[in-house]
């Protein structure tokens, strides 16, 4: 009886004991954790870029002068040849009270002028005809030998000096009246108005078929040469630019795939690469670091589907795929950690954390690709915090 109670005695001590060491033997950690999966991997550069053409034209006048207002607006179609714009000569400048007066009397003597001329004129004729009446005179006697040779080459010089007299008074009369006319001209139009009877117009026609991107000028006046009007271009030639790091931009080839999103819309859009600039230009970023960027030149698979979204200047998200498999064995890059000057992961191995050494591959944006070390289906801990160490007890929480 006494060897019962013991043996009771020592069970209830055994297990009292084992209970303490229970509630004293620390938790299990709590992780998130994974499992390493086999499938489709594509290594990717995302950047953001901006729509543009890959020929646009830019519509200036072409010499100074008076824009009439343009009636075309940004969105408007325009074909080749057509007139988009049109241009007077300036008007004459406003004269002022002392210029309009002085401008009355150059009129004045310009009509002065024109009458002397005239006057010029009608003795010049009276001469030239005296002159030709002498030559005949002359030209008669020296027929019937009554005057030498001599007096009768006198007589047709001076007719002949006299008829080129009468055609230089005969041009003084014009230019005279042409002096008038202008005199007269700066008298009416001294207002600053325009003349609208028989106005030339120059008209500036459309280089290329499309649409109007913007109007620069809508409203009548004075225009200098080679000041923008409009600016002109063919959706069906919309591209999309983007400027990617140079390190990133030497991996780039063209034809290569480009996954175009972040437009605004749900569907992905499909893109070529057509060419990496050859010169790169620097951009400092928002943190105020210099970046030394390239463009590279993207052209939409389905042009006529972008130009139904898109215009020019619209942002995108481009994502340039730079390899890819469909049997990568991968793992979310936050699973991976340093140790020992190499990359190592936590697997969860019968409910402990256990390290073990990776050989990294290919990286893309949250997920590594995993050329040794693990096999598919095993567990390993994404982001493990200071807690978890190799052999440490854990609490795994898969996630997808």
């Amino acid at each position: 009886m006494k060897v019962r109670k013991k043996l009771l005695w020592a069970l209830i001590a055994l297990v009292a004991l084992g209970s303490l060491a229970w509630a004293l033997m620390p938790a299990p950690v709590p992780v998130s954790a994974t499992v390493v999966e086999s499938g489709h991997f594509a290594e990717t550069v995302e950047e953001e870029g901006r729509t543009r053409l890959q020929d646009s034209f830019t519509v200036s006048a072409p010499i100074g002068g008076y824009l009439l207002r343009v009636r075309l607006e940004a969105g408007d179609p325009v074909e080749r040849g057509q007139v988009v714009f049109r241009m007077e000569p300036h008007p004459a400048p406003a004269l002022d009270a002392r210029s309009r007066e002085l401008a009355r009397e150059g009129l004045s003597a310009a009509r002065a002028r024109l009458e002397t001329a005239r006057a010029t004129l009608e003795t010049e004729q009276a001469e030239a005809r005296f002159a030709e009446s002498e030559y005949q005179r002359y030209r008669q006697l020296h027929d019937n030998e009554l005057v030498s040779a001599t007096e009768m080459e006198r007589a047709r010089s001076v007719r002949d000096r006299r008829r080129g007299a009468v055609r230089a008074a005969e041009h003084a009369v014009e230019v005279a009246r042409f002096e008038v006319e202008s005199a007269r001209a700066v008298v009416d139009i001294a207002s600053g108005q325009r003349v609208e009877d028989d106005q030339p117009q120059l008209e500036v026609r459309s280089p290329s078929d499309g649409l109007v991107l913007e109007r620069h000028r809508c409203c009548e006046g004075t225009i200098n040469a080679g000041e923008p009007v409009l600016d002109v271009g063919n959706l069906d030639d919309l591209q999309v630019q983007v400027d990617l790091l140079s390190m990133d931009a030497v991996r780039v080839r063209p034809g290569m795939q480009v996954l175009i999103t972040g437009w605004g819309g749900d569907e992905t859009l499909q893109g070529t690469v057509r060419r990496v600039k050859p010169a790169g230009f620097t951009k400092v970023s928002a943190l105020g670091v210099d970046e030394q960027r390239v463009p590279v030149i993207v052209d939409f698979d389905d042009v006529q589907q972008a130009a139904e979204w898109f215009g020019v200047g619209f942002r995108v998200e481009a994502e340039f795929v730079l390899w890819e498999d469909d049997d990568v064995l991968q793992v979310p890059t936050s699973a991976l950690f340093r140790s020992n000057g190499r990359w190592s992961v936590f697997v969860v191995a019968d409910g402990r954390a256990q390290e073990r050494e990776v050989r990294t591959g290919r990286r893309s944006g949250m997920v590594t690709q995993i050329l040794e070390g693990l096999a598919p289906g095993e567990i390993v801990i994404i982001h493990p915090g200071d807690r978890v160490e190799d052999g440490v007890r854990v609490s795994p929480e898969l996630r997808g």
